[in-house]
């Protein structure tokens, strides 16, 4: 039952997208952005958190579950460091994600020739 859940809250996500891909003059970056601060702000109300435990991959893995860690990260970086926490703490709790994003990046372009148009 996880696996449905997960493919229903991430498949919502995804359609969400869609529309507003379909529907508004919205570009996609702006549609990438709005889902990471989505999740910051779920994050820190404390909603998006009940969601990655009920969707599990379905809600974690999508960019507001990036803005999610992001937030959570900045929670606990504030208990740790205080105020300098809010700098290191989002970061720190993404850093394995960015750096595969970048590893699996630069391979993908040593394994690829892109070509201008």
């Amino acid at each position: 039952m996880h696996y449905i859940w997960a493919f229903l809250v991430g498949g919502a996500i995804c359609v969400i997208g869609q529309l507003l891909i379909d529907f508004t003059k919205l570009t996609p970056a702006r549609i990438l952005v709005g889902y990471v601060i989505t999740g910051v702000i779920l994050g820190a109300l404390g909603i998006y958190p009940k969601l990655v435990a009920f969707a599990g991959a379905g809600a974690s893995v999508p960019l507001s579950g990036f803005g999610n860690l992001l937030a959570k990260g900045i929670q606990e970086g504030i208990a740790e460091k205080g105020l300098f926490g809010i700098f290191s703490g989002g970061l720190t709790s993404a850093a394995g994600g960015i750096t595969a994003a970048m590893l699996f990046g630069l391979l993908a372009a040593f394994c690829f020739r892109p070509k201008d148009k």
